[in-house]
């Protein structure tokens, strides 16, 4: 929810949403219909319906446990490298190291590396 939105703006969105969806399950057992209404407003809709098919994952395929480890948090709909790491360190003291665009542009500068780190090497 917080994607290119202010904390301030999510809060009552998020306190929302979860009084709707209070557990994995609710979510998964929710109409899509449901899910996106309650996430109106915010924008980036992929992520609300990659957000419900996670959670139908994790309802019928993990016995509603979120996985503790980057490989199986990867097979969720919607979580990529960064978010799997970013869980798994997170909520669970996994040692997931993370290098997004803002991190290699920091390392880039501190080792003068001059070919550009954003990947458009061609």
């Amino acid at each position: 929810m917080l994607q290119q939105t202010q904390v301030a703006t999510v809060i009552p969105y998020f306190e929302r949403f979860l009084a709707a969806f209070p557990t994995v399950e609710a979510l998964a057992t929710a109409p899509e219909e449901a899910v996106m209404s309650q996430w109106s407003g915010l924008g980036y809709y992929r992520r609300a319906r990659n957000l419900h098919a996670g959670a139908k994952k994790v309802a019928s395929e993990l016995a509603g446990q979120i996985p503790n480890n980057v490989e199986d948090l990867l097979t969720i709909p919607g979580v990529g490298r960064y978010t799997a790491g970013a869980i798994a360190s997170i909520a669970f003291g996994v040692r997931a190291p993370l290098l997004d665009g803002n991190v290699a542009r920091v390392f880039a500068r501190v080792f003068a590396v001059e070919v550009p780190v954003d990947g458009s090497v061609g």
